[in-house]
């Protein structure tokens, strides 16, 4: 697919916008904007849950049935990914008032297409 198609005109804004919408997880977009949790599907978050949860079922085991003085540390949780480092998601970013479109319109316009394509 040729992007200048949409300058031509042979390529629709609303085909553009679902194209990009319905972009793979783990698209370059989808990496900027949402950095390593674009890589993480539901199963990764479920696999981390359980582990967390093993851990910490492990750790009261061990804490009810050791010494009082001898009580093992908590485990810490396995690292996810967050927005925290980065920037935040664009659904939390403060809108740009040059590329700000309203709620409702769902395609882009054509300032915020030429700013995404550069």
């Amino acid at each position: 697919m040729d992007l200048l198609d949409w300058h031509r005109e042979t390529l629709s804004a609303r085909r553009l916008a679902l194209l990009v919408k319905h972009l793979p997880r783990e698209s370059a977009l989808n990496r900027e904007l949402h950095g390593e949790a674009a890589e993480w599907s539901v199963s990764d978050h479920l696999l981390a849950a359980a582990v967390d949860h093993l851990a910490a079922a492990n750790w009261m085991f061990a804490s009810v049935n050791s010494e009082e003085g001898d009580q093992p540390d908590p485990p810490t949780p396995v690292p996810r990914p967050s927005y925290d480092d980065a920037e935040p998601p664009a659904a939390e970013r403060e809108p740009d008032p040059a590329t700000a479109s309203t709620a409702s319109d769902a395609t882009p316009s054509a300032v915020q297409l030429a700013r995404f394509f550069g």
